[in-house]
């Protein structure tokens, strides 16, 4: 009997909402980042300090949901912490549309409510980093391991097709009408926009059982062999799977953060960290103030980011063909070697003061790179590179490095670019570099290979650094 590929397509394609909604949540504030300005900043004298804390304030809450990740992941579940989330991307939706509401009026421009805004997208930065973490990590844990890379890149699809979606509804907002209707009114319901996916996501997450991995680790193993038999297509596969689980499990019973030694950890570390240090989400998050540096009017620029959002979508789905048959590894080489060219190149033409059509080709070649590699490649190797007993700690800690990273480039963008655009866009180029450094000396090929293979991969660097060091 073959795998019930239309059940593991219909739970993958559940989880990935919640990346849709990651990619909806952290980009739609590129087509409200300028109005935010004169609303919030410029109304209460704040600076680019200010400016740039606004536009990446989410990433705080990102940061916090990334850190209890792993503990409500393991204490309510994968499904309930998913479903929390959800409520998490509507209270924001709604609130960072009318921050006025309950404690402000809608020409009360304060302090107090530069502050609650903040606040709101927040709570929505918390989903996105429940989201972020958790849907990576069910699809994972859910997924037989041939199909494992391609649908671990699918949730990076949907958040690509989420920020696409965002951009072209904001393009669709701001479309034929006036800059000071914007200003007013068109940058509120950009924010409730996306109230319409949060419920779709809250709704559909009810059809989609625990994963079977955190069932077998709660002892629920008649539940996880259910599940199993449903995904694996017979009792045969669905017993080797579980006995293949059951026998790591017994192995290493510790649930140590530690037990598989440090470079696990710092492995997750770097990957976060490198997947936000090449400079992609200052080019997401700030695409229409880029592109209307370049000349382009507000209608204009807003369009240029919906041209970026469908190179995102192309490219992820080129990673999404070849990642199972390149492997991981080889595309996260040449992406980075792409990305690269592509930073570099909007640096030489910054330098230049071209950054017309050439500064958005280099932009684009950036973009492509990207997204064939760290894009989507660093949430697969996250959700599939960690053994079992540690793997929702890992996690937590690798999204919380993520959206750290995220925070501290975002928010020095515009102070950075204010002092020297060249040299900024170098910085990111630099790190471009180092990537493939990185992927080379520490990144293991995880193609093909089942979840309970990896683990033994770090059991044997554990052992090997263990000797190392008795050796010494």
């Amino acid at each position: 009997m073959k795998q019930n590929t239309g059940y593991i397509i219909m739970l993958t394609s559940i989880a990935a909402l919640g990346g849709l909604l990651f990619g909806y949540d952290t980009a739609v504030i590129s087509g409200a980042e300028q109005s935010l300005q004169i609303y919030l900043i410029d109304s209460l004298g704040l600076g680019t300090f200010a400016h740039g804390l606004t536009v990446s304030s989410a990433l705080i809450g990102c940061i916090i949901g990334g850190l209890i990740s792993g503990f409500l992941s393991n204490s309510i579940g994968r499904r309930n912490s998913l479903l929390l989330a959800a409520v998490f991307f509507f209270i924001s939706a709604v609130l960072s549309a009318y921050p006025e509401f309950i404690f402000f009026t809608k020409d009360e421009q304060t302090f107090g409510l530069f502050l609650a805004f903040n606040f709101y997208r927040i709570i929505g930065g918390i989903g996105v980093g429940l989201a972020s973490g958790l849907g990576p990590l069910y699809i994972s844990e859910t997924s037989p391991a041939n199909m494992r890379g391609k649908l671990g890149t699918l949730y990076n699809l949907a958040i690509i097709f989420g920020m696409s979606l965002v951009y072209f509804v904001n393009w669709r907002i701001a479309s034929g009408q006036e800059v000071s209707w914007i200003n007013d009114l068109g940058w509120r319901y950009m924010f409730a926009s996306e109230a319409i996916p949060a419920i779709l996501f809250f709704g559909l997450l009810f059809l989609l059982p625990e994963t079977p991995r955190l069932l077998i680790m709660k002892n629920k193993d008649e539940e996880a062999l259910r599940i199993l038999e449903k995904v694996n297509g017979s009792r045969e596969k669905a017993n080797a799977v579980y006995q293949d689980v059951k026998a790591t499990l017994k192995e290493k019973k510790s649930s140590n953060l530690f037990a598989y030694g440090k470079l696990v950890i710092i492995v997750g570390i770097l990957l976060a960290a490198f997947q936000q240090f090449v400079g992609i989400n200052v080019i997401l998050y700030y695409a229409p103030r880029i592109f209307t540096d370049m000349g382009f009017d507000m209608s204009g620029s807003m369009f240029q980011t919906v041209i970026i959002g469908i190179v995102n979508f192309i490219f992820v789905f080129i990673a999404l063909l070849l990642v199972d048959k390149v492997g991981r590894r080889k595309l996260m080489l040449i992406g980075s070697v792409g990305m690269a060219v592509g930073m570099f190149g909007v640096a030489i033409m910054s330098t230049a003061e071209q950054m017309g059509v050439g500064g958005l080709v280099f932009i684009l070649i950036f973009v492509a790179f990207y997204n064939l590699s760290f894009g989507p490649l660093m949430w697969v190797l996250a959700s599939e590179l960690f053994p079992t007993r540690v793997r929702a700690q890992v996690m937590a800690i690798t999204v919380s490095a993520n959206w750290f990273s995220n925070l501290l480039i975002s928010a020095t963008f515009p102070s950075m670019l204010e002092f020297s655009s060249p040299m900024t866009y170098s910085f990111y180029g630099v790190f471009c570099l180092l990537a493939i450094l990185f992927v080379w000396k520490l990144i293991p090929e995880t193609k093909g290979k089942t979840l309970e293979e990896i683990e033994t991969y770090w059991e044997s660097k554990n052992n090997h650094n263990k000797d190392t060091v008795k050796g010494a």
